[in-house]
């Protein structure tokens, strides 16, 4: 098992392991238990060997019908974080890698995403706790689904593998109690990480529009994620939204114990 959170498997992008953060309790977090990443476009038939060979088992796509198969399913709003131009996919996930569909977003609540875009809440941290309040039920799908996979490493992403997959990863890292500056730096890794996806897909970067949204509100992207942290139960917020105390502790000991190898 490796010990690094550094993820270079040939094709992945603002990927890597939520394992070696610390908690408040004095622990660490387990390596190879879940993995964040962007969109899995470029991953190359090399790339899915390297992932399997570190534990991969699963594969959660949080993107929306319309990201995955953009030909197939007109565009209902532009919801989440980052929506990039329709390109082939790459290689399938290969055999012996389970994968689910959970989109987060529910881009049919276009009001709600009229509010994220009109307060320039969307590709920031900012937009978490409102939607944390008012997108519970997707929340506890996603926590669901997790909880429901096999054993062996749990890879989740959306588009860009900040906004959407950001908070899910904070989820996870509150429930282990990890540290709230460890989880603001995990977030704040996604910045430089996405230059190298924004590149090819020849999409402009969105870090000044981003860093503006920021500054308007006297804020860091670091400072947002504690704030929405601040106060934050993540089991008692999971218990109240649906998800069962079994389903929190198969998440947690996933995060804080040896991690099972995937058969």
């Amino acid at each position: 098992m490796s010990t690094s959170r550094t993820v270079a498997w040939e094709g992945f992008v603002n990927t890597r392991d939520l394992g070696g953060l610390p908690t408040r309790s004095g622990e660490t977090t387990s390596y190879g238990a879940f993995f964040r990443a962007a969109d899995l476009r470029f991953v190359t038939e090399a790339g899915w060997a390297q992932a399997r060979e570190c534990g991969v088992h699963t594969v959660i796509d949080l993107r929306n019908a319309d990201e995955i198969r953009p030909a197939e399913t007109p565009s209902t709003a532009q919801a989440g974080s980052a929506r990039f131009a329709a390109a082939p996919e790459g290689p399938a996930t290969p055999a012996g890698v389970d994968r689910l569909e959970v989109p987060l977003d529910d881009i049919d609540d276009i009001e709600f995403w009229r509010h994220v875009n009109r307060e320039r809440l969307n590709g920031t941290p900012l937009y978490y706790p409102v939607f944390l309040q008012r997108k519970a039920g997707r929340c506890a799908a996603v926590i669901k689904a997790i909880a429901g996979t096999g054993p062996g490493g749990v890879l989740f992403h959306c588009g860009a593998g900040r906004d959407r997959t950001g908070l899910v990863a904070l989820l996870l890292l509150a429930l282990a109690d990890v540290e709230p500056r460890a989880i603001a730096a995990d977030y704040a890794m996604s910045a430089e990480a996405l230059k190298a996806l924004f590149a090819a897909m020849g999409t402009p970067g969105q870090e000044p529009l981003i860093q503006a949204a920021l500054a308007d509100r006297s804020t860091t992207l670091e400072e947002a994620v504690m704030a929405t942290l601040d106060g934050f139960d993540a089991e008692q917020y999971l218990l109240g939204i649906g998800v069962t105390g079994s389903e929190i502790h198969s998440v947690r000991s996933r995060l804080l114990e040896p991690v099972l190898p995937a058969r």
